[in-house]
């Protein structure tokens, strides 16, 4: 009996500024195999389906558990992490891609400092004095707490970005993700002290005025984040927001 295989279509990048092409590559099955099992057995043996030696295909992991975000790209047309994907619910051969939101670094690797920046944007932290100890923090009802926890699940992975029709090279749309976390930052006791300013950042250019609701974004989520649920929170705090800012109010 043949032994049983994986094929797998890698697209390739040399360089930020290279075309890409593809290359086809077979690794022997192993029951259990997540998509990155399958790729660090063809970094150990890189050779195409042809017989070409070639260099090692590369791409971005870390934790391997679904929690860093990291390993995201494109599996058989689908945004998704690639640590949790199994072998064994894809269809072959399986094509893997980088997600083309974010430049390519190389092959599978991307640069998601776009996001990044958009966190830095909104203020995403809860900002601290530092200089001394403050003590336990600020207490939070237990029902608050629980919903504002589905919105910390964030892993920064880019894929809520990546199927949202709206971000893209053309639009300076910060996505669903950074917009998740102005709500989750302005629910938190002392984050609400910058509210008003994470709500300015987002009123303006490339904020809420720029989604589309397609939706794309919750069906993709790994975590299931709801996070068109926050973006209409958050539409009704801009309206807030904007009649404060007519009357001059500060309260």
């Amino acid at each position: 009996m043949s032994e049983k295989t994986v094929r797998l279509i890698i697209q390739r990048q040399d360089s930020p500024d290279s075309a890409p092409y593809e290359q086809e590559f077979e690794v022997r099955y192993r029951p259990n195999m997540n998509v990155i099992s399958a790729l660090m057995e063809i970094q150990r043996n890189p050779v195409t389906v042809k017989g070409e030696k070639v260099a090692p295909p590369t791409w971005d992991m870390n934790c391997l558990e679904e929690v860093c975000g990291a390993c995201s790209m494109v599996i058989n047309g689908k945004p998704r992490q690639s640590c949790s994907t199994l072998i064994d619910h894809l269809e072959q051969p399986i094509r893997l891609q980088p997600m083309r939101t974010f430049p390519v670094v190389r092959d599978l690797q991307i640069d998601r400092s776009r996001m990044f920046d958009s966190l830095k944007k909104v203020k995403a932290w809860i900002p601290i004095d530092g200089t001394y100890d403050l003590g336990p923090g600020p207490r939070m009802p237990e029902r608050k707490r629980q919903w504002a926890y589905e919105l910390a699940k964030c892993m920064t992975c880019g894929v809520c970005l990546e199927a949202c029709p709206n971000v893209n090279d053309k639009s300076n749309f910060i996505g669903p993700a950074p917009l998740s976390q102005v709500r989750l930052f302005n629910t938190h006791p002392t984050g609400a002290m910058h509210k008003e300013e994470r709500m300015e950042a987002i009123m303006g250019d490339g904020g809420l005025a720029n989604c589309g609701n397609s939706q794309n974004c919750v069906q993709s989520c790994p975590k299931g984040i709801p996070l068109t649920t926050s973006i209409a929170a958050l539409n009704r705090e801009a309206t807030v927001q904007m009649f404060k800012n007519f009357f001059g109010s500060d309260k």
